[in-house]
């Protein structure tokens, strides 16, 4: 029987509670992701972001969250080796696959920094380092699949992210650069 206040009216919450018990209300989903070459078994809610799975529930602060609208690239990880924006990207959706984050793409073994890595530092293609994690990430799912890429085809890539900070020019130019040193892994 539903609570009623004194005015006969179901009690505010008792609606939801009574909708919660029969399903109504969306309960934790467990999931399976492969993140950064680790297994995880996680409980997630259907809202939730893999922006905010990777940050807040497995402690990988790399990726970060900027527009939270999918509008500037910050967020960028490699799912099953493509570029996505996670802020817009259900954690639910990704059950099963596989996700590579900017803490993930290091050499795991020599802990030396991926080729792009290091070709930010050299370039000094970043200032405060906030919106460096998605380029790099979607500068990695480029040249995964195309391994020499042009400086248009890196524009062309690059087209959806933003920074404030650094001229676009350094990026380029430390994506072409690592397209030189870069080795196969």
């Amino acid at each position: 029987m539903a609570k009623k206040d004194r005015n006969g009216n179901e009690k505010r919450g008792e609606a939801r509670r009574r909708a919660g018990a029969a399903g109504g209300i969306p309960r934790n989903q467990n999931i399976s992701l492969i993140v950064n070459g680790e297994p995880h078994e996680l409980g997630v809610t259907p809202s939730q972001t893999l922006a905010y799975t990777l940050r807040e529930t497995l402690g990988l602060t790399g990726t970060k969250i900027s527009c939270d609208r999918g509008a500037c690239g910050a967020c960028t990880v490699l799912i099953d080796g493509k570029a996505v924006l996670s802020c817009i990207t259900l954690t639910v959706e990704c059950d099963g696959k596989s996700i590579t984050t900017i803490e993930g793409i290091e050499d795991r073994k020599t802990g030396k920094l991926h080729p792009l890595q290091q070709s930010f530092i050299e370039n000094t293609a970043f200032q405060c380092g906030f919106c460096t994690p998605g380029i790099i990430m979607s500068s990695k799912a480029l040249l995964d699949k195309n391994p020499s890429p042009t400086e248009q085809e890196v524009k062309k890539e690059l087209a959806g992210h933003y920074c404030r900070c650094i001229s676009h020019y350094h990026v380029i130019k430390a994506v072409m650069e690592a397209v030189g040193k870069r080795e196969v892994r």
